[in-house]
């Protein structure tokens, strides 16, 4: 098997994993607990705060552990109907969020709550100038991705937030897809709040990270105890932490040769298609693309075809986000750069990861063209 979709999901680290263990056989303690099983687990939780906060530039204070990056980005954008619950409430956000946005802005809204959705260009950016004009006395929020999902396609969030610096306008950015494998500080991006998941960088998967702006405070998301500093109640998930802090460090010590590396992955599998399709577009193109993404359409072809093709000779790679994929619906981010309903039905996403080769590259450029060549003479 060829596993080419890292941006749905990674495998993980075999460093992070063995790093878990421990947590999951012997020192299995309840890190609320005063004894040593428990205060070892406590210790635990806190060396893996420190960890994140090390990797995006932020103090272990101003991080909170989630069960994932969907729960952090509900818990802020539902925070902003409960803090305002008296007052005149808008949201601007863009039309290619994740769906964990856009589903709980489509939610705030039936309760009362105004949303911008902003346009995009045609690879993907949103334009600073337009979240200005968009704000108005009532804007409590603004939340943009830090990078795209689909088309990786990344935005100007540090522009983003030296203008609402002067705005007194929070701003949030869904950090997701972008967190382990670009540099991201929170300073830098000047956010309030960024939200991220540990099994997009080789963590475990059910760990999602807040970082929340030291001058914030949000209600608790979930009453009870007093877990995580009284703001998420419920006895923690020590063995998934763990792994969510090492995967980082570990993750951030690699970038910069996991970016090159992964690029020239994305350059030999578009220039090896484009030999045989000339006509495949590379949607979303562009030089702030996140390293290892590519978004291909291929007209007149199914995307979905392609898909299953390729994963009967044992090659994995999506149409769309893995969250949206069970819907019979072209994809909302394809739609938003302009692309008509049958182009965007077109479109397959390869994202390389930490154990993709250069020696995957000739398998799966194989695959695709047969399967392009297969689904066309069928036609």
């Amino acid at each position: 098997m060829i596993y080419a979709d890292n941006a749905a999901t990674t495998r993980i680290s075999d460093s992070a994993f063995e790093k878990m263990l421990p947590f999951l056989r012997e020192q299995y303690g309840n890190a609320s607990s005063k004894y040593s099983l428990g205060v070892k687990s406590k210790r635990a939780i806190e060396q893996a705060r420190k960890q994140v906060a090390v990797a995006i530039g932020a103090q272990p204070t101003e991080i909170t552990f989630t069960s994932g990056g969907s729960e952090a980005n509900n818990w802020v954008l539902s925070s902003v109907e409960k803090i305002y619950s008296n007052f005149e409430k808008h949201i601007i956000t863009s039309s290619i969020e994740h769906h964990a946005i856009l589903n709980t802005c489509h939610v705030l809204e039936k309760n009362g709550t105004a949303v911008t959705y902003l346009p995009v260009d045609a690879i993907g950016r949103v334009s600073v100038a337009d979240i200005e004009a968009a704000l108005t006395p009532s804007t409590k929020l603004v939340t943009i991705m830090l990078a795209n999902n689909e088309i990786g396609t990344s935005q100007p969030i540090a522009e983003i937030g030296r203008m609402l610096s002067f705005k007194g306008v929070l701003f949030h950015t869904d950090a997701v897809q972008a967190v382990g494998h670009i540099r991201v500080d929170v300073n830098d991006l000047g956010v309030d709040f960024l939200t991220a998941s540990a099994h997009k960088f080789g963590g475990a998967k059910g760990i999602g990270i807040l970082y929340m702006s030291p001058r914030l405070e949000l209600p608790p998301f979930i009453y009870g105890g007093e877990q995580e500093h009284s703001h998420r109640a419920g006895t923690e998930n020590v063995a998934g932490i763990v792994s969510a802090g090492y995967a980082l460090e570990e993750s951030v010590s690699e970038m910069s040769v996991e970016d090159t590396r992964l690029r020239r992955l994305v350059k030999a599998t578009v220039d090896g298609i484009k030999k045989d399709i000339p006509s495949v577009r590379v949607n979303g193109a562009g030089d702030n693309n996140l390293p290892g993404i590519v978004n291909l359409g291929f007209d007149g072809v199914s995307g979905e075809a392609l898909m299953h093709l390729l994963d009967m000779k044992g090659i994995c790679v999506s149409t769309s986000s893995a969250c949206s994929s069970g819907k019979d619906e072209p994809s909302h981010v394809l739609l938003a750069l302009g692309q008509t309903e049958q182009q965007a039905r077109s479109a397959i996403r390869i994202s390389f990861g930490r154990y993709n080769t250069m020696d995957d590259v000739p398998a799966i450029v194989s695959a695709i063209c047969d399967a392009y060549k297969k689904i066309k003479n069928s036609q």
